[in-house]
């Protein structure tokens, strides 16, 4: 299953980016997935909030319904 494409200006943080992409519901949501393991970044599992994502990072969550996901793409 493809993942959309998210565009993001500049340096963003990867609980900045769960909740732009709507891969959660807020903040709290995302700390919990994140410091749950729940939260990959190209196919290794990341727990830090603050971890900077790069162009092209491929970001998924193990979510209660199935895994979703999306692929960041930073414009310059």
């Amino acid at each position: 299953m493809p993942y959309p494409t998210i565009l993001v200006r500049g340096e963003i943080k990867l609980g900045q980016f769960l909740k732009l992409a709507d891969l959660v519901e807020d903040g709290a949501e995302a700390r919990i997935a994140i410091q749950s393991g729940d939260v990959s970044v190209n196919g290794e599992v990341e727990r830090r909030r603050g971890h900077r994502l790069s162009d092209g990072d491929l970001v998924v969550v193990d979510l209660p319904a199935g895994l979703a996901g999306a692929r960041v793409r930073v414009e310059p």
